[in-house]
């Protein structure tokens, strides 16, 4: 399953017109919004592509300015990331005695361990 943000621009005037088109669609779920047309919501999916599906659909709703996706999360992509770990772990990210203030960044953490 997938999960991501979009953000849904209408014209101030329109919307409320859009918020009960969106909540009225079974596509996505609304969260809030500004008053210079800002909308932001959620679309679920199989995978992203079922959810570039729905956001082509929300981007044809009458008086839709624009919808750009933001943010997308897969949970079965962060699992395979979580196996690929492995013994990779830095030893000291496992130390209870590791202090913040001592970790110094050199720019890539994949060759600083």
């Amino acid at each position: 399953m997938t999960l991501s943000s979009i953000v849904v621009q209408t014209k101030p005037e329109n919307i409320e017109t859009v918020i009960e088109t969106l909540k009225e669609s079974d596509l996505c779920e609304y969260h809030l919004h500004d008053e210079k047309g800002r909308i932001i919501i959620t679309v679920e999916g199989e995978g992203t592509e079922q959810e570039i599906q729905k956001l082509t659909a929300i981007k044809e709703f009458k008086h839709v300015v624009s919808a750009e996706m933001m943010y997308s999360y897969s949970e079965e992509e962060l699992d395979k990331l979580r196996e690929n770990i492995g013994d990779n772990i830095p030893v000291w990210l496992n130390d209870e005695n590791a202090d913040a203030k001592d970790i110094v960044y050199h720019g890539d953490l994949k060759k600083k361990y």
